[in-house]
């Protein structure tokens, strides 16, 4: 284990830790290795460190090309240690979470109903007609729109993970971020829709190529490089365009961002206590941890206007009835 002994010891603990609680350490664990041993050459080196000893770190001996979020990241993930640490060790300095700005998220782009209508009608005009295409590309887009999923899960499902024979019916993603798998309930829309299109893919006799539900043309898997490529050409085609400067253009990610907010939407508009459903949201979307969901949450003008009719008195929001 790097740095000292005793740190090398500490870091273990941390790791285990968040490890158990289903936190996974990704680059984490190597930040760490690297941050320790800086700490074991600090004056004074090793325990207990100090809060300057984190910021010299996540700033100062960044690697070439790390730019203010990478620094901002670095410095996050030293001040969580430095947290669970200073329980541990006396003395030990946490340095105040404001001291590096953070990454500012550009807002994403969220399809309304009319978009989402509008994109699947033009998908289903993609030519050569009478092939897989036309039928695939309106079925892939209609099903990240009403269920989330990552576009990596959705094309990696395979006609034995629909199950729409099953009760409730669901999908089955396997071995998905962080190697995780989960089954999504699917809307009874969502699966006759999912049927209409396993039939079209059978009359034109595509089942004979591949087991995967969404395929090239000639049988092998999509490249999702040019599913991106091509949706960004649709969307540019159908004139879509992020309202605000600095906004994110929509992407096939966008479906998940919006299916997000739009459940959240119509949480509020039935009354819920959305609160207490998020974890759901959280899980249904194969989050690790539910801040991860927050992140998918844009305050958007319909969302806003749910949640204040809620608190509203007599139903009226902004002054009007």
């Amino acid at each position: 284990m790097s740095g000292t002994p005793d740190l090398g010891r500490h870091l273990g603990v941390y790791l285990a830790i968040r490890d158990a609680l289903g936190l996974a350490a990704g680059a984490r664990a190597r930040l760490l290795r690297n941050f320790i041993d800086h700490a074991s050459g600090a004056t004074p080196p090793g325990m207990p460190i100090r809060a300057a000893t984190a910021l010299a770190w996540a700033c100062d001996h960044a690697p070439p090309g790390c730019g203010d979020a990478g620094k901002a990241h670095r410095f996050t993930v030293a001040r969580g240690f430095l947290a669970y640490l200073a329980a541990v060790v006396p003395g030990t300095e946490v340095p105040a979470r404001g001291l590096l700005a953070s990454h500012r998220r550009r807002r994403p782009y969220i399809f309304s109903d009319a978009e989402i209508e509008m994109l699947v009608a033009a998908a289903a005009k993609v030519p050569p007609r009478g092939t897989l295409r036309p039928v695939m590309l309106p079925a892939l887009l209609g099903l990240l729109a009403s269920t989330g999923l990552r576009i990596g899960e959705a094309v990696r499902l395979t006609t034995d993970d629909v199950r729409l024979d099953a009760e409730p019916t669901h999908l089955r993603v396997l071995q998905t971020k962080f190697h995780k798998s989960r089954l999504v309930p699917v809307h009874p829309t969502t699966a006759a829709a999912l049927a209409t299109y396993l039939h079209q893919r059978r009359q034109l006799g595509y089942h004979a190529l591949s087991d995967a539900v969404f395929m090239a043309e000639r049988g092998g898997p999509l490249d999702m490089g040019l599913l991106g490529a091509w949706f960004g050409k649709l969307t540019r085609k159908l004139g879509l365009w992020p309202a605000n400067k600095g906004a994110r253009r929509p992407s096939l990610h966008s479906f998940r961002h919006s299916f997000a907010v739009r459940r959240l939407q119509a949480w509020h508009e039935a009354g819920a206590d959305v609160q207490a459903l998020l974890p759901t949201l959280s899980v249904y979307l194969g989050h690790v941890r539910p801040e991860d969901t927050y992140w998918y949450l844009t305050a958007t003008p319909d969302l806003l206007r749910a949640a204040g009719a809620r608190f509203a008195p007599d139903g009226v929001v902004g002054g009007e009835p």
